[in-house]
């Protein structure tokens, strides 16, 4: 395949793939506007949030003239990220549904369909990041449109796709996407890469766009929204009462109604409590969870971690890592949380040992660890 001519764009409902379908329109490729429902429920208000998002994607694409499909992976998510998110809280760990969700359902269920189903030449969606194939006139803040064709030969590139920041900093989204596939990424086109979120709302009131300009940030779990985490989780999961233990004495402090429902470095709210406890520990078997009484306590506090698994990128770990088995990193375990330098170590039986230049508050069994190196990568699952 040698030209991109057309484009599949992932349509939210919200101000982003709204942008960013209006940018590939201009830039003259001929795009299909696709929204994906994958949680089938309303939230706690008794509205169906999917369908308000579906009716303002649809809005937006009647207005740039495109075609408008709808596609379900209610199923799908449900086997694949939501069920795998209840398994991982019942361990006492704490995962990262949208990692999960950019995984196994826009970057491989939705990739495929708008390859294979719709035949496409690409995907694209309304993600702040962007990849070492962007030519430089995508990064271009004007409204003039590019040349024709921009992306013209890129499948045939041999070079591994890395993955790299956009221009915004502050809404980079490059974790979440740290554990999509070298196809996929191939594949894909990040229009909003060289516009910082100021400029894409700027954008969206030029063109019109003030429905999806009224909208509330998305925020929560993916998919499913903002909700009132206890509440929420105690729907799927049995309650395992257990208590707080205080980590400085041993002492009774108060009740919870289960592990899964607090994550490390969370403030406990204790009925009876003045000051603030934070949790720092929690042991599954006896279903107590260890707290103290600092937002920074010692117990808190690691500078060591390691995972068994990891995922580059590039599709292979970097030279100097291999030849070594010791390199000079950054890396993140927290969305928008600063890049930190480290020293990942490549053990012989395949593990990784990252060491931090400096204790880090709150790193957590579950979460994601992104790496950033000569190549960027992701290391997950991390143990303290």
């Amino acid at each position: 395949m040698g030209v991109v001519r057309h484009v599949v764009c992932a349509m939210s409902g919200g101000v982003d793939s709204s942008v960013a379908a209006l940018l590939l329109k201009r830039r003259g490729y001929q795009v299909t506007g696709v929204f994906m429902k994958n949680w089938d429920s309303l939230d706690e208000r008794g509205v169906c949030n999917s369908e308000r998002d579906c009716e303002d994607a649809y809005k937006v694409c009647r207005m740039l003239d495109m075609p408008f499909h709808q596609v379900s992976y209610v199923k799908e998510y449900w086997h694949e990220v939501f069920s795998n998110l209840l398994r991982e809280y019942q361990k006492g760990r704490t995962p990262n549904p949208d990692i999960i969700c950019n995984k196994h359902i826009k970057f491989k269920h939705f990739y495929q369909y708008t390859v294979n189903v719709l035949g496409a030449d690409a995907m694209a969606t309304g993600h702040y990041a962007r990849t070492s194939q962007e030519d430089e006139e995508v990064f271009q803040q004007t409204h003039k449109p590019a040349a024709e064709f921009l992306f013209r030969d890129r499948f045939e590139i041999r070079n591994p796709v890395r993955l790299y920041q956009g221009a915004d900093r502050v809404k980079d989204q490059t974790f979440f996407l740290s554990q999509i596939s070298q196809d996929a990424l191939r594949r894909t086109i990040f229009p909003l890469a060289g516009l910082t979120k100021a400029f894409v709302k700027k954008m969206a009131a030029e063109a019109g766009f003030q429905h999806v300009l009224k909208r509330k940030e998305s925020m929560g779990i993916c998919f499913i929204g903002e909700r009132h985490f206890e509440d929420f989780i105690l729907q799927y999961l049995e309650p395992k009462p257990g208590h707080f233990v205080s980590i400085e004495d041993g002492k009774i402090m108060g009740k919870h109604k289960g592990w899964f429902t607090f994550t490390l470095g969370q403030r406990a709210r204790i009925g009876g409590q003045k000051d603030p406890w934070f949790v720092v520990d929690k042991d599954i078997t006896t279903g107590e969870i260890f707290i103290g009484p600092t937002t920074n306590h010692p117990a808190l506090l690691r500078d060591t971690l390691r995972t068994d698994r990891f995922h580059w990128i590039s599709g292979e770990p970097p030279a100097e890592l291999v030849h070594t088995q010791m390199m000079e990193c950054h890396f993140r375990f927290i969305h928008q949380m600063p890049l930190t330098p480290c020293c990942v170590t490549l053990n012989l039986d395949g593990s990784v040992w990252i060491i931090t230049k400096q204790p880090l508050r709150a790193m957590t069994p579950g979460q994601y660890v992104h790496v950033s190196c000569s190549l960027p990568c992701c290391i997950k699952e991390m143990s303290v």
